[in-house]
């Protein structure tokens, strides 16, 4: 099966906590331009579009004079949202996708599952330091099980061992999206959708 149509969303959503816009391709090369507000979000944003072959934009305005937690949740539901609608009817997909990365000390897994089913399991062996820089680490899960609820995603993070608290988050993100890019990669053996139910939305 030949990918023909393209999977792009493009995604705004606006309260009065934040206000988010989101290009998203889903077929790209890496390149995207990330403002969030959020140093450290802005970093594992751009590591997740670039690691996951994706191309696109994301900005956030929110009131991070508060502090980033309405700013990163939000950034997990609209992305969510965006992967969601780009991966469109979900046809000659391979479904599950599973990436190991490696960051130095660290070692994590990440393991999806395309299936319409939202889960987070979120197995992080190592006690995190409660702040990178001013980020609280904390907030990571909560980008995580949102981005799961809206993507529709079973999404299983796996960190048998790791010292540094950067490079254990970093590799995270990283290996997020290796896994979704393995995913959602067509086969041209799948006919339909790969499932025994003939559904997937």
């Amino acid at each position: 099966m030949v990918q023909t149509k393209k999977r792009f969303a493009q995604i705004e959503r606006n309260t009065k906590e934040t206000q988010i816009k989101v290009e998203f391709h889903l077929d790209g090369e890496g390149k995207a331009e990330i403002e969030t507000g959020v140093p450290f979000m802005d970093h594992m944003l751009d590591l997740f579009m670039k690691h996951g072959l994706f191309d696109g934009k994301i900005v956030a305005n929110g009131d991070i004079h508060i502090d980033a937690h309405h700013t990163t949740e939000d950034l997990g539901i609209v992305l969510g949202q965006a992967v969601r609608e780009a991966l469109g009817d979900k046809v000659g997909i391979r479904r599950y996708g599973t990436a190991f990365v490696p960051m130095d000390d660290a070692l994590d897994q990440v393991v999806v599952d395309c299936s319409n089913r939202p889960h987070l399991e979120y197995r992080v062996t190592q006690e995190l330091t409660q702040k990178v820089d001013t980020f609280d680490t904390e907030l990571v899960h909560e980008f995580l099980w949102k981005f799961a609820l809206e993507s529709r995603m079973n999404v299983h993070v796996i960190v048998p061992y790791g010292r540094n608290t950067h490079h254990i988050i970093e590799a995270i993100f990283k290996a997020l999206a290796r896994a979704i890019d393995d995913a959602v990669q067509i086969d041209p053996r799948v006919k339909g959708v790969p499932s025994t139910k003939g559904l997937l939305t």
